[in-house]
């Protein structure tokens, strides 16, 4: 069967953060290649080491990807990528994708949350950004696991086994911080304090989806779609049964980003 070229090209989207570099690889809307590692000091060089990565996952050289897109905070600065595209659209993108039913995307990175509204094509209607505190991003939970001294992989868990309400300062991570030393000077249970900073950040990336609306099937993207403490107190906060996380919600911006280059193509 006749396949035309624009079927055809290999597409790479990039997603550049202050952690971590994520690259998927897709032909034909499938995704065949995927590779995550940390982005460090020199991003161009994290780039070209997690696209070759990548590539190799896909059985092809990285000299067979025809066009790559980079979203990011570090976007800017890939000299390789054929263009940019901002982390809004891309994990909009990227959430269409995975769930096509979806009309509310959140994406928390480790520096920023954001929350956007979409429509049947993907494309954002609305959005909201919190960068002016890390109380909502996933930064916040790490230095939370440092001051329990556990590690971030048993914070979700750890949140799962209290049910008791904690009030803990939501709008900045310095008197969060604050907080969560009172409450261990205060000898409180580490299920309560980790209860207590999830409720935090659910609250704050709350606040940010309710400026845009609280639609119908809400996708969750960045590395807290495996917290399943946060998971619980997202839910709780925005009162709704289900949220949608893909198998590997990292990637959500990095999948948007090659979608977008192949529509462009």
């Amino acid at each position: 069967m006749f396949i035309c070229g624009v079927e055809k090209m290999i597409t790479a989207g990039i997603d550049c953060g202050a952690k971590n570099t994520q690259v998927i690889i897709m032909q034909k809307g499938q995704i065949i290649g995927k590779a995550m590692l940390a982005t460090g000091y020199e991003q161009e060089n994290a780039f070209q080491d997690t696209l070759a990565q990548a590539a190799k996952d896909a059985g092809i050289s990285k000299d067979d990807v025809q066009k790559i897109f980079a979203t990011g905070s570090g976007r800017k600065s890939l000299k390789a990528a054929d263009d940019t595209v901002s982390e809004i659209k891309a994990m909009a993108k990227g959430a269409h994708f995975f769930f096509p039913n979806a009309r509310t995307v959140i994406d928390i990175g480790a520096e920023e949350g954001r929350a956007a509204k979409i429509d049947k094509l993907g494309n954002v209607v609305d959005f909201a950004i919190n960068e002016k505190c890390a109380a909502g991003a996933g930064a916040f939970i790490e230095g939370m696991a440092r001051a329990l001294d556990v590690t971030v992989e048993e914070m979700g868990p750890l949140c799962l086994q209290s049910d008791k309400e904690i009030p803990l300062n939501a709008q900045c991570v310095i008197f969060a911080e604050s907080d969560v030393v009172n409450l261990i000077h205060a000898n409180t249970e580490k299920p309560e304090i980790s209860k207590a900073i999830h409720d935090a950040i659910a609250s704050r990336i709350a606040s940010i989806i309710r400026r845009i609306g609280v639609n119908e099937d809400i996708v969750l993207l960045g590395g807290v779609g495996y917290n399943p403490g946060f998971i619980a107190a997202l839910q709780r906060e925005l009162k709704v049964e289900n949220i949608f996380i893909p198998e590997c919600p990292e990637y959500g911006a990095a999948v948007g980003a090659a979608i977008l280059a192949a529509e462009t193509a």
